[in-house]
């Protein structure tokens, strides 16, 4: 156990795991759009924790400064998939794939429809809006968490997420009126 000394003790890495990385690989997923990219970022931030490179001395903050980490990994790998893309002529993904699928699949037909619409619809938001909306729909994030995570003023975040709720009333608005 000599990572114990230096790093998290690996009691402490399990609790962080089963605390946080449900919400890690949903922050993650907003980003990156990929599972296995996803889960490739948290290995990285695990490994960090467990080499002791970072410190999680703070109990209050532990999840913030969990998802800033997998935000900074994730558009860092962000960065290094463009640059390849520029270099490839080929775009494997235009309207999310099967590796792309932020919500679980439904067996209800309604209900899988209903996924997929959102599914687009959010893929259709620019980044930095879909970003912010899950952190606060699905991660129920205050405005000023979601500034510390994503590096922003609060008010910068809470407009983003006013300019993607009018996109997505608009994008799914035909999906309420055929209910």
């Amino acid at each position: 156990m000599g990572g114990a000394k230096h790093g998290q003790p690996e009691h402490d890495l399990g609790r962080i795991h089963d605390d946080h990385a449900t919400a890690m690989f949903h922050h993650g997923m907003a980003l990156l759009r990929d599972q296995t990219a996803v889960r490739d970022v948290l290995q990285d931030v695990f490994l960090k924790l467990a080499q002791g490179r970072v410190r999680l001395d703070d109990p209050a903050a532990e999840r913030a400064y969990l998802l800033r980490m997998v935000h900074h990994a994730s558009l860092d790998r962000l960065r290094r998939m463009k640059v390849r893309q520029t270099h490839a002529a080929r775009q494997t993904e235009d309207r999310g794939g099967g590796d792309a699928e932020m919500f679980q699949r439904c067996p209800d037909p309604d209900r899988e429809a209903f996924r997929l619409q959102m599914e687009s619809a959010l893929a259709q938001l620019p980044e930095e809006q879909r970003i912010v909306v899950v952190l606060k729909l699905w991660e129920e994030h205050t405005f000023e968490q979601i500034a510390a995570i994503c590096g922003i003023p609060a008010n910068t975040a809470a407009s983003r997420y006013r300019y993607a709720l009018d996109k997505l009333r608009a994008l799914l608005r035909p999906v309420y009126e055929d209910l």
